[in-house]
């Protein structure tokens, strides 16, 4: 089915087929409109083996992460990238860097320009002549300063319908909720009180995708963001979009075909353009966004992983995150993951519900509460109260709150060997800002906002990180030129093996040890990866039988120390406490 059937039957479904009808005119005008104003665009689809490679991964930051005097932060952000990044990240995912007046940028007052406090578009320009770039489409919600919730509140007729306004016998006892606020917020409106949608907070109120008129403003922004340079779409809180009565207004089917329906526009007009979708649910739940691996999300968060490392540190065993990544198949390969362990929100929980039990979730709670971290809460259908987040600096979570004055070398190498995990997997990797640069929890940013995930954003100055990362004793230069190592070594020493759709095996060898191999796609490369989750120190055999030929010896990527078999299909090693070795294999001359 060609992309313009494809939006047609979508339009069918989410409407009736008369609004159809009179709708596609109106969106055929709308593409029409982006290629006369594209016309050097590429006309057909990216190879599905092209659009990620092994040299992928995407930094996640904040548009005023680093900051100096004098300069717009998105310039200052601009010029850091390209003195201390070339080589070792391929993409910038700028959090939302529009004007917004609450959730650090995430209650859009505007979609299409840029909040002046950063900069401009030229600066977004000049990131993006550097590195390839992700935008967020806060889709689910507007800002109450947005000028079309002002058009709301003042009764114009054309926006009446732009927000949810549920009817007085609406059942919404089964909405699920993902933060302890209320679901309705009452406004004063020019037809007197009205109780409108919010899900996030008061000051972010639900658009009203059953109104053919949103969804046009909707996929302008998305064209829009592509015309701006947006290789990839983060959509923001997707799940949330469909609201229906006596539902839990989560991955409604609709919802499912608006996001089918967004990959099929940009199919038909910006077919290098790629969706990612944000869930921050149960694994199943979150995968479904794949589609069937050709019709929704190029790719997915992996949700569930920064919570189970993060777990296997706590408990020294990797035996429960190595039996869930077993199972992590991808539908095509179209398809990836995007994996990450930090980001700028907090340590989901949910998508780790089943897989961990709730006595294991409230343990590392507790242990990130230790730890001078946070636990963030959400409101049950039956009016209990669940853990939701864990709000801290994933370096600081991964902690020992019975180990103090650790030194900055074990604290380094316990994080890193998070990092290689994360890096080692299937998927295009995303680093927060923060892990990259080797940050720690931020406590004093939780009292001057009083929000729990301001642990996590600190804005550094420009001149103080150069001297901490110049400074040979602290934790910063510890962390980032290790972790550089990691990356560069990813691809320059290990081939095409971490492609993001290569082959991948988890195997066994030891209840400590994280241990898989993977492989590129045409087979001929291959790392074997292992990862010390412990403070221990462990022997381990690693078994050789899936090679198709002995090798001669192995070269660990990180320190270049070379291994021979202990045998024909047996590798025997030890690895130290929180140790990272990947073992590339070198076959018989």
């Amino acid at each position: 089915m060609s992309p313009q059937a494809r939006i047609r039957d979508h339009l069918s479904y989410l409407y009736d087929a008369e609004t159809a009808g009179h709708l596609w005119p109106r969106l055929q005008a709308l593409l029409d409109g982006f290629r006369r104003r594209n016309p050097h665009r590429p006309a057909s689809q990216t190879a599905p083996a092209g659009r990620f490679d092994e040299r992928d991964v995407i930094l996640i930051t904040y548009g005023d992460m680093v900051y100096e005097a004098g300069q717009p932060p998105l310039r200052s952000l601009a010029e850091f990238l390209e003195t201390t990044l070339p080589g070792v990240v391929t993409g910038v995912h700028l959090l939302p860097f529009f004007p917004y007046s609450s959730d650090d940028g995430f209650s859009v007052i505007d979609y299409k320009a840029v909040n002046p406090a950063l900069g401009s578009w030229d600066d977004v320009a000049r990131i993006g002549g550097n590195f390839r770039l992700m935008f967020d489409a806060v889709v689910n919600h507007v800002s109450v300063q947005s000028d079309w919730f002002g058009r709301f509140l003042a009764g114009d007729p054309r926006y009446q319908e732009y927000f949810v306004v549920p009817p007085g016998d609406a059942n919404l006892s089964q909405v699920f909720r993902p933060r302890a606020l209320p679901l309705l917020t009452p406004f004063q409106t020019a037809a007197g009180e009205k109780l409108v949608w919010t899900t996030f907070s008061a000051d972010q109120v639900d658009l009203n995708f059953k109104n053919p008129d949103v969804l046009l403003e909707i996929l302008d922004v998305l064209l829009f963001y592509v015309e701006q340079g947006a290789e990839f779409i983060r959509l923001d809180a997707i799940a949330f979009l469909w609201k229906e009565s006596g539902t839990a207004c989560l991955h409604r089917p609709q919802t499912h075909r608006l996001v089918q329906l967004f990959r099929a526009v940009l199919d038909e007009v910006a077919p290098t353009a790629s969706l990612i979708t944000e869930t921050n649910v149960p694994h199943q739940d979150n995968i479904a966004y794949f589609g069937d691996g050709a019709n929704e999300a190029q790719m997915v968060y992996n949700f569930s992983l920064p919570p189970l490392v993060l777990h296997a540190f706590h408990s020294g065993q990797a035996t429960t995150l190595a039996t869930w990544a077993r199972g992590l198949d991808l539908p095509s390969a179209q398809a990836s993951f995007f994996n990450f362990l930090a980001s700028h929100d907090g340590i989901g929980v949910t998508p780790a519900r089943g897989i961990l039990s709730e006595a294991d979730i409230e343990t590392m709670a507790q242990r990130v509460r230790d730890l001078g971290g946070y636990v963030s809460y959400k409101n049950n259908p039956d009016g209990t109260r669940s853990a939701y987040e864990l709000n801290a600096n994933y370096l600081d979570a991964l902690g020992d709150p019975e180990a103090a004055g650790e030194r900055t070398a074990l604290v380094a190498s316990r994080f890193l060997a998070a990092q290689a995990i994360m890096l080692a997997l299937r998927g295009v990797p995303g680093i927060y800002f923060h892990s990259l640069f080797g940050s720690r929890n931020w406590p004093d940013g939780v009292a001057q906002t009083g929000r729990y995930r301001t642990i996590n954003r600190e804005k550094l100055e420009r001149g103080r990180l150069e001297r901490e990362l110049a400074d040979p004793e602290s934790l910063r230069r510890h962390v980032f030129y290790p972790y550089r190592r990691l990356l560069q070594q990813r691809t320059a020493g290990a081939g095409r093996a971490f492609h993001p759709n290569g082959e991948q095996e988890i195997f066994f060898c030891h209840e400590a040890i994280f241990a898989v191999r993977r492989a590129s796609p045409d087979g001929r490369d291959q790392v074997f990866c292992l990862h010390n989750v412990s403070n221990q120190a462990h022997q381990v055999a690693v078994k050789l039988d899936g090679l198709p030929e002995r090798p001669s010896s192995f070269t660990d990527l990180n320190s270049g120390t070379t291994y021979a078999p202990a045998g024909k299909r047996t590798l025997e090693l030890i690895l130290a406490p929180y140790q990272v070795r990947w073992l590339k294999p070198h076959q018989i001359p």
